[in-house]
């Protein structure tokens, strides 16, 4: 049994979800979010919550139950508040920059690296902190990953991109030899 997919996801005020053929429509102040759903999970307004049951108990569809759950629950608390990644950029000449609806990394490379901002989500840059914010969850994570990967932080210096919490194990460098 889901842990996850038995516990109701609750409707905040200011937040409407609409639930037609196995699609769920999230509607609040920040936006709105739709999602198709498939398979045998019914998912039901009660109130002010939505509640999943599966129609049958099999080990995959289980394991689908919290996952829907997780879905809906993202959905509910992104059209509320919104999430938001941030990233910090260390290094001697990294710099970051906006250009339209670009953003522009110069990340010691003979180049600067280009990317492309996808729709729905707000970047902004202040010094070298990157902040990702946006309505959908997995959106957000997926671009702050790919941005991430550019430069991942190395263990010697710590150079690279990094999430703000994320910790970067230290390693010792090259050990001098003593002459006796």
């Amino acid at each position: 049994m889901s842990r996850i997919g038995k516990k109701p996801i609750s409707i905040p005020n200011g937040v409407e979800v609409k639930i037609e053929n196995g699609e769920v429509f999230v509607k609040g102040p920040l936006g709105e979010i739709k999602r198709s759903f498939e398979g045998d999970i019914e998912i039901k307004l009660k109130e002010n919550s939505v509640i999943l049951n599966p129609k049958r108990n099999s080990g995959a569809l289980v394991a689908l139950w919290g996952t829907y759950a997780s879905h809906i629950g993202n959905m509910v608390e992104g059209v509320a508040k919104g999430f938001e990644k941030k990233l910090i950029m260390e290094g001697v000449g990294f710099k970051v920059q906006m250009e339209g609806d670009k953003l522009v990394l110069n990340l010691g490379f003979s180049h600067p690296v280009k990317l492309d901002i996808p729709e729905g989500l707000k970047v902004s840059v202040e010094k070298n902190i990157i902040s990702i914010s946006g309505i959908d969850k997995e959106r957000v994570g997926q671009f702050a990953a790919q941005v991430r990967a550019l430069k991942k932080p190395e263990p010697y210096k710590g150079k690279g991109i990094r999430y703000e919490n994320e910790v970067v194990r230290r390693k010792a460098g090259k050990k001098a030899a003593t002459v006796a």
